[in-house]
Parts: structure tokens; C-alpha cells; sequence
């Protein structure tokens, strides 16, 4: 695990530097030339999407690279595909991303086709997402064949080994100790998304606190009775 930062929260912005990588390191670096258009220029193609499944982090890193591309005063668009009626921003030079492509309505498809067209000549970059890969969608085959020329990456989601560094360094930098048969239980029957887990080690935490006790096995089974969701 590299790069662990301590604003990992299930309630913190989304931001490229709390973006747990770990099989993602070359989508993180790529997708982050996007801030400015001067880095953008690196790019091997002009834009990019990225798949996979819901919860793998796709959203995050979207609206983590449109907030970065205005921190550093680039204009940046991030729709959702909901959003998106049939027509799409054109100023000049921006970022503009689109999360959910696949629920891009018929006259939102062609206005994605058309921003397509048009963002050499406006120097615009598109970064959009999706769940599958480009052949996957079901949407107009021109505008498919448009996204498949994009740089094209899957978010590897986190595996177990990265799941339990995370909780346990998280659990450490807060003067926990995090038994393994914890851990062991978390991974085995509750939800697998980093946001839930860590939702779930701040309610051991404030229980630990306030029962004065270790966060052990018994104590998360107690809040389970309780009515603790994991």
C-alpha cells in the first residue's frame, strides 16, 4: 500500500491524494495529467475513460480530478449522465467529465458525439465513466467507437490484503488496536467498500470510547445486535 493519507473518511471530498491506488497507480498518475491543460498535452490521446464496477472509485476519481482542475484554474464541467439534456458546455479549454455515460439519454448520446467532434478545435478534454467497457454499452455505435478511441482503463477494485493495511494503519494513526479476527469478520460478511468499512471502525471506535473497552469480536457483535449495519 502506498501513499495512505489520514483524510480517509467516509464523509471527505473526494481528492486525488486520498484515492487509495493500489492496482490504480498508473490510472491515478494518467488521469491526473488532466488538471491542466499543459500536462494534458502529455496525453497519448486527448481523452479518457475509465470502467468498472460501482464502488471500485470511478466517481471519486471524477470528481477529484474536476476539483483539482479548478484549484489550478483550468474550468471544469462534472455531469451526471442524468444531467445531461442535449447540449454540453463548450468553453473553451475545459475538463469536462461525465460520470454514468451508459444513462446518457438518445439526445444527450449525440451531444457527447458532438463534444467529441468539436474538442480539438475548443481544446477541451473529456473524462468520462462508465460501468463496462466501451463495447459493453449499450449506446449509438458512433459515440462507442468515439469513447473506445479514448485511453481506456478498468478500476481494479481494492483486494483484501490492501483492505485490511487501510483499517489497520487508520485504527493505528487513532490509538486503536484493530484485532485480526475483527478485521477477519468485516471482510467476510459485511459490505466490501472501503466507505462502509470505514464507517463501520468510526462506530467501533466511538463505542470502544464510550464502553471503555477493547474493539474486539464480542463488542462488534454487540453493536450488530444492536443494529450496527456492516
Amino acid at each position: 500500500m502506498k501513499q495512505l493519507v489520514l483524510d480517509i473518511r467516509p464523509d471527505a471530498p473526494p481528492t486525488l491524494e486520498n484515492f487509495v491506488a493500489g492496482a490504480n497507480a498508473e490510472l491515478l498518475a494518467t488521469v491526473s495529467l488532466l488538471v491542466t491543460p499543459a500536462t494534458a498535452a502529455q496525453l497519448p490521446a486527448r481523452h479518457i475513460y475509465l470502467w468498472g464496477a460501482p464502488g471500485s472509485g470511478r466517481s471519486h476519481l471524477l470528481r477529484a480530478v474536476a476539483d483539482a482542475a479548478r484549484g489550478a484554474g483550468r474550468p471544469a464541467h462534472l455531469l451526471g449522465a442524468e444531467t445531461v439534456d442535449d447540449d454540453l458546455p463548450e468553453t473553451a479549454g475545459a475538463l469536462l467529465a461525465i460520470d454514468d455515460v451508459d444513462h446518457l439519454s438518445p439526445a444527450a448520446q449525440i451531444a457527447l458525439f458532438n463534444a467529441f467532434n468539436r474538442a480539438r478545435g475548443n481544446g477541451q478534454s473529456l473524462l468520462l465513466a462508465g460501468p463496462a467497457a466501451p463495447l459493453g454499452l449499450a449506446l449509438r455505435e458512433d459515440l462507442r467507437t468515439r469513447i473506445g478511441q479514448s485511453l481506456i482503463y478498468q478500476v481494479q477494485p481494492l483486494d483484501d490484503a490492501a483492505r485490511t493495511e487501510i483499517l489497520t494503519t487508520l485504527a493505528a494513526r487513532r490509538g486503536l488496536c484493530l484485532a485480526d479476527e475483527v478485521v477477519d469478520f468485516l471482510l467476510r460478511h459485511g459490505r466490501r467498500e472501503l466507505a462502509s468499512l470505514l464507517a463501520v471502525l468510526d462506530a467501533l471506535d466511538r463505542a470502544s470510547l464510550e464502553r471503555k473497552r477493547p474493539i474486539t469480536l464480542p463488542l462488534l457483535r454487540e453493536m450488530i445486535q444492536q443494529g450496527l449495519e456492516i
